[in-house]
């Protein structure tokens, strides 16, 4: 028969129609028709042309309906399916379709229930065109399990047998179910060194060193098998030599009617990928340890020279200097300290890139931090530009976190917003955003009316030097580290940080989130913190006055190899009232200046030494532990421009009583030389 012409295919429509059933004959054939279709043991249900049930079998309504027959004739398909647990609408419409496009019988199959059904659909066709659909559904599951078995028994068995007794790159072989050896390959022969006749009936756990034996790792390979239907494991495994091997291990439960029959095990042998990934860990670790040998070398090496022109440059300062010098002196200090701050972004970015960066848990107020950040800018905001604030009184007045890690965040946002804004607004905003009974979450903004953030180049802010504007005459100068180091800074104290373009109109919208742990004695906290601001204002009061009190008459060794440096700390110590002070070029002359005596008594010749770390002959801490060595209790300051995380810590280790980073902040020198000075007098 011809397949249906175009024009017949009208008569599938699927939209729902009115159908008019012929009424029942009274005739013998007539009756004959609807009994076969009435009592046919196999399900059967009929569609006339418009796709609405004309008939359904007894034996249909068995097995997918509870409906009687009145219910289901004259209703459209798309109903009937809904109706019925089987067969689904997509299957019937399969077969629909294929029977159009053959114009003829159709078999699809569909699983239901872990069974699997057949619908078989024949079109009635007359004169070219359909009358009806015929469909059949069938429980074909036993069918399709023995036509499997068949298969298997023909050929997969044989075959497989082959493969695993041949195959030499896997050791595959059948355990039984206590887990002994029941098969063995080529393969297991070769990994394991052991023959058919040797291991087969001894335990699996020979393959095991004696520590996973005593911890019946075996065993728990078996249980955890026989629990999640697969165990894999990496581990070594022992020769028949005794040799170690590293493997791959996979267990398979094999059952049979729902009966173990035992475990399939599959064996790789990946001592060589082992190896490579140690080779590939030792040179990681090998280059870790080289970028950090060469960010201290970078930092020792740009930190030499701006602690001798930073520090002059304070020197200078205090100075009578003329309006034009005075701006000059400004000039270079603006520029050293962005310089300095360039440093800082890449030893930060490297400290985080390496997960050893610190958060402390102090006691702060996040107020406090953004009105100093706030003064701080308000002084050197631009002419045409409106600095604002907005500080939410709900914020808590005192909570445990890392003050200057927030400083840090709030001063680089409030840093861009001011660089890339040259007229309009720039408004700084923190209020309490939630809060529970542990924390608070502080929400800051930094929301200004500058250039703002070009499409293209808001989904990487965040990303790692990454500037949007990155073009050899570009205004705006950094790293591209800052945004990146806020980043991780803001997730390091639970928060996040985020970007938006400004709703007021042009310019950006920064903003972060920081938890705070909330302080549970507050009153003794405020009370604390009202001490700590007395003692700290009486501090930097008379520090400089109790400084030069004490220095008077104390002997001082500076050991410093740069000669401007030697000079510029010359005159800063002068500066604070020493008055004795002995210079060394290199490690071997402090050495020797710090261990010679001064009769009558024979006692050290200094109340101080300060050591350079990086200098020729011996460095800072050998001239330490030979100072050491030689009996000097005198406090020994490193002083040097090695400022990664983790060295302070190892200076004192090594025999040196206090730490300070160059370039010298002068304030920080008064601290540590009044700490040194009353430690040697034991009032500290």
């Amino acid at each position: 028969m011809s397949p249906l012409r175009p024009r017949d295919l009208t008569a599938f429509s699927l939209a729902p129609t009115t159908v008019n059933l012929p009424p029942p004959t009274d005739s013998d054939s007539g009756s004959l028709v609807l009994d076969i279709l009435c009592y046919t043991p196999t399900p059967t249900f009929v569609l006339d042309a418009n796709l609405r049930v004309i008939h359904v079998s007894d034996s249909f309504r068995s097995v997918s309906s509870h409906l009687n027959r009145d219910q289901l004739l004259g209703i459209h398909v798309d109903d009937f399916c809904a109706k019925v647990t089987l067969p689904s609408n997509a299957l019937v419409r399969g077969g629909i379709r294929a029977a159009q496009n053959t114009a003829s019988s159709s078999m699809l199959e569909e699983r239901l229930h872990d069974r699997i059904w057949t619908l078989r659909t024949v079109p009635i066709i007359r004169n070219d065109t359909v009358r009806c659909f015929l469909m059949e559904v069938q429980d074909t599951t036993e069918a399709h399990r023995r036509q499997l078995e068949l298969e298997e028994r023909s050929y997969t068995n044989e075959t497989f047998k082959i493969l695993v007794d041949t195959v030499k790159d896997y050791a595959i072989f059948m355990l039984d179910p206590q887990g002994y050896v029941a098969t063995w390959n080529a393969g297991a022969q070769t990994f394991k060194g052991y023959t058919k006749s040797e291991i087969i009936g001894k335990h699996f756990s020979n393959f095991y060193s004696q520590e996973d034996r005593d911890n019946d790792k075996p065993g728990r390979e078996l249980r955890d098998a026989l629990r999640d239907g697969r165990c894999e494991d990496e581990g070594w495994r022992i020769r028949k030599d005794g040799s170690r091997f590293w493997a791959n291990v996979v267990i398979t439960p094999v059952y049979k009617d729902n009966v173990l029959l035992g475990f399939s095990k599959v064996t790789r042998d990946l001592t060589e990928r082992k190896k490579a990934e140690s080779t590939l860990i030792s040179a990681y670790e090998e280059a870790s340890k080289l970028k950090s040998e060469f960010l201290a070398n970078m930092s020792h090496e740009i930190r030499t020279p701006m602690h001798g022109m930073l520090a002059a440059l304070t020197l200078l300062l205090d100075t009578d200097l003329n309006p034009e010098q005075l701006e000059l002196a400004r000039v270079i200090e603006e520029s050293g300290e962005v310089l300095l701050q360039v440093i800082n972004d890449i030893l930060d970015y490297s400290k985080l890139a390496s997960g050893n960066f610190p958060i402390s848990h102090d006691i702060i107020s996040v107020s406090d931090i953004i009105l100093s950040v706030f003064r701080t800018h308000e002084k050197c905001s631009k002419p045409n530009v409106l600095l604002q604030k907005s500080i939410d009184p709900k914020l808590p007045s005192a909570a445990e976190g890392d003050s200057l890690r927030y400083r840090q965040i709030v001063q680089n946002l409030l840093s861009n917003a001011t660089k890339f804004t040259d007229e309009g607004y720039v408004r700084m905003q923190a209020k309490l955003q939630q809060e529970d009974d542990e924390y608070y979450t502080i929400l800051t903004e930094v929301v200004d009316s500058g250039i703002g953030v070009p499409a293209i180049a808001s989904g990487s802010l965040f990303t790692p030097f990454t500037q949007f504007d990155n073009s050899a005459t570009k205004r705006y100068k950094g790293t591209g580290l800052g945004l990146s180091i806020c980043k991780s800074l803001a997730e390091l104290m639970g928060g996040k940080i985020g970007f938006h373009p400004n709703s007021e109109g042009k310019g950006s919208v920064f903003w972060f989130t920081a938890k705070l742990k909330k302080v549970k004695q507050l009153g003794q906290v405020e009370l604390l913190q009202r001490k700590l601001e007395t003692l700290s204002t009486a501090s930097s009061t008379h520090a400089f006055d109790e400084l030069r009190s004490l220095a008077r008459n104390r002997r001082i060794l500076i050991a410093e190899d740069n000669a401007i440096n030697r000079k510029v700390m010359l005159k800063m110590l002068t500066g604070l009232g020493f008055e004795s002070i002995d210079v060394a070029t290199d490690g071997n002359e402090a050495v020797r200046l710090s261990t010679r005596q001064i009769p009558p008594n024979n006692s050290s010749p200094y109340d101080l030494i300060m050591l350079d770390i990086n200098m020729p002959f011996l460095d800072g801490t050998q001239a330490t532990k030979k100072i050491r060595e030689a009996g000097i209790d005198v406090p020994i300051m490193a002083m040097t421009a090695n400022a990664l995380k983790g060295q302070a810590e190892s200076y004192i280790a090594k025999g040196m009583t206090a730490y300070i980073a160059k370039p010298v902040d002068r304030k920080l020198l008064v601290e540590l030389l009044l700490s040194c000075l009353q430690k040697r007098d034991g009032l500290g």
